[in-house]
């Protein structure tokens, strides 16, 4: 299948590693022009080297703190000036810190919000210009299962992942006049550092090994296993390709079968 990316102008937030860096190697060896950004440059130059070596592709670097409109603003310009407009953008962010409700003040609070939320809404706020002169786009709201079953010890991605599945929802009949497709995708357990890092945090909770955790929670899995980044970014790649015509509005998961609820 031809999925219309070649030449295609892809923006994808923290994309340096895990999800992000997967979601980006794939759209450049589907032929579209990717533009990485993270706040660590060390790590993008690496991501960047590592991703041209394999595509053969145009693969640039931002370095952006999402948390700050400014340095937002100036990602978004940087993108359309190197590519001359933004066809595609994936909003990603690492993951608020693990705890439960008596853990976190205000200030923590505040900080996932701007974080995990208020990032894709200014991200989306400064492309949406070039998308609706050129008549059309891609976003993708990168957010977790937890949209769909909440994750013990994670109250504030709980919350915040919940947002963003409404944010699209809401933006989907915005944009839809516009030709702007927006949809959300859930991650399962997928195998990242992220959730390496979380694995680490419940083994020292409970005493037990990380493999001890690991297998535990493949045994929630129907298909016994974690999930590999390449897997979800197959399913992202399509949702932000030229093949999906018809799809907006929608939230998605990639874990496996491991979330039973409707």
């Amino acid at each position: 299948m031809d999925l219309g990316l070649k030449g295609k102008s892809a923006l994808v937030l923290a994309a340096s590693k895990g999800l992000g860096k997967a979601i980006a190697t794939k759209l450049s060896e589907e032929g579209a022009n990717v533009m990485l950004a993270s706040r660590n440059e060390e790590n993008l130059k690496s991501a960047q080297a590592e991703i041209k070596e394999k595509t053969k592709g145009y693969v640039d670097y931002v370095v952006c703190d999402i948390t700050n409109p400014d340095s937002i603003k100036e990602m978004v310009e940087k993108t359309a000036k190197s590519f001359g407009t933004i066809d595609i953008l994936v909003n990603n962010a690492g993951g608020p810190p693990a705890g439960v409700f008596d853990d976190f003040d205000d200030s923590a609070w505040q900080k996932a919000f701007e974080l995990n939320l208020l990032s894709y809404v200014r991200s989306i706020r400064e492309v949406l210009p070039y998308m609706r002169k050129q008549g059309g786009g891609k976003i993708l709201n990168i957010a977790s299962s937890s949209f769909k079953q909440p994750i013990d010890g994670l109250i504030l991605s709980n919350t915040f992942r919940t947002g963003v599945l409404g944010l699209a929802k809401s933006l989907a009949t915005e944009l839809a006049k516009d030709k702007i497709l927006i949809n959300t995708l859930g991650p399962g357990r997928i195998g990242t550092d992220r959730l390496n890092e979380l694995d680490k945090i419940e083994a020292s909770k409970k005493g037990i090994s990380i493999d001890e955790v690991r297998a535990a929670k493949e045994q929630t899995i129907p298909l016994g296993r974690y999930g590999l980044p390449e897997e979800f970014a197959n399913i992202a790649v399509f949702l932000c390709s030229g093949a999906n015509t018809y799809v907006t509005g929608q939230a998605f998961l990639v874990d496996g079968g491991m979330v039973r609820a409707f």
